[in-house]
């Protein structure tokens, strides 16, 4: 019987990880339950569930965090959205957890300070999101196996092909119709500018301790690719499926078994495309900024997600236009200097002032 504290347990990814545990009750155990606010939702987890440790943010943020310290888990799994699940997942990996992660911000933002003090106490860090999942499998589920390059693949988002005069009408209805995947607004509009495609490349060199040469990102549209690995003999192993989360969430708590899912599975007797196109970085202008800041590293990367955050929020309450994303994105990082990370309320004031210049930008824009 695996333990799991849940963090996040009532959005997206949350929710399927009780429903992996409503599949499998004789195999996992819920001990932990965290969300953002007491809402019926989480109340009724609660009552199904009964953990024995509970809270929520909103009310008794240090109860929600020691939640993620549980002794009674095995393993804490963090869906916590935003950088506030960089906490939960510093919490854990001090407390010596296997850590299932499905936060980005964690090593977006916690970079190698986050690697090192996981290191340091012995945490496993397990990858939920589907491309590190695929390269995860595709490494025989060992992030220290060698290779000569780890290929991340995106779908291009609901974009793709627009021209830059196009993209400045499209309105938040459009960029929110994902052509392949189901998810969570802020993460669908990353995926049109490409800003998450640029957070996995930055997540894959902590995680795969991979320089920036040997990382890379193709367009494939189907997204029945979740991502590739290349061996120094030229083999390529690529992950595929269908475009859902179920697989990497619940794998992420058995692996190296496999259990079932509800997740469809691939059929070959019907046609679908392996199609695969070169991404070109012109259309994107996100992803060369978001790769330029990785590659500085230190706290650069923690400024340009909470810049991203403000703009693709203040887009979604139709205030800037979708290219002011950018704009806004650029105008922050031009004026945040770099420094070495040396604890985590240095990046909650880094992550705070990049926050407050990117308001200040948004308003004249909105003017």
């Amino acid at each position: 019987m695996k333990k799991i504290a849940l963090i996040g347990s009532t959005g997206s990814i949350g929710v399927q990880v009780l429903n992996a545990v409503r599949r499998h009750p004789n195999t996992f155990k819920i001990v932990a339950l965290v969300a953002n606010g007491k809402t019926k939702a989480f109340m009724r987890q609660v009552k199904e569930f009964n953990p024995v440790m509970y809270a929520t943010a909103a009310d008794n943020k240090e109860a929600a965090l020691r939640c993620a310290e549980c002794e009674d888990a095995d393993i804490v799994f963090n869906a916590a959205p935003g950088f506030v699940g960089l906490e939960y997942s510093l919490r854990a990996v001090r407390a010596k957890k296997t850590l299932a992660l499905a936060n980005k911000e964690t090593l977006v933002c916690g970079g190698e300070f986050f690697m090192r003090i996981a290191e340091q106490n012995g945490a496993e860090i397990i990858p939920v999101d589907s491309e590190h999942s695929a390269i995860f499998q595709c490494l025989g589920f060992n992030r220290k196996t060698p290779f000569k390059k780890l290929i991340i693949t995106a779908s291009g988002g609901a974009f793709r092909g627009y021209t830059e005069e196009q993209l400045k009408s499209v309105t938040p209805a459009q960029a929110l119709k994902h052509p392949t995947w189901k998810m969570g607004k802020k993460i669908t509009i990353d995926s049109a500018t490409m800003m998450n495609k640029a957070y996995e490349i930055i997540e894959a060199h902590e995680l795969y301790n991979a320089p920036y040469s040997k990382l890379d990102a193709v367009i494939q549209p189907s997204s029945i690719v979740h991502s590739m690995v290349e061996f120094t003999d030229g083999a390529v192993l690529a992950q595929l499926g269908e475009p859902d989360m179920e697989v990497p969430i619940q794998l992420a708590l058995t692996y190296p078994k496999r259990m079932t899912t509800e997740a469809k599975h691939l059929s070959f007797k019907q046609l679908f495309s392996l199609e695969f196109i070169p991404l070109n970085k012109k259309d994107y202008p996100l992803f060369s900024l978001a790769i330029d800041c990785g590659k500085e590293g230190g706290t650069l990367p923690c400024a340009l997600n909470a810049a991203d955050e403000i703009a693709v929020k203040a887009f979604l309450d139709g205030k800037i236009a979708f290219t002011d994303i950018y704009t806004t994105v650029a105008q922050v990082m031009s004026t945040t200097s770099r420094f070495e990370i040396v604890s985590y309320k240095q990046l909650a004031d880094v992550d705070r002032n990049a926050r407050w210049k990117a308001q200040k930008i948004i308003y004249k824009l909105s003017k």
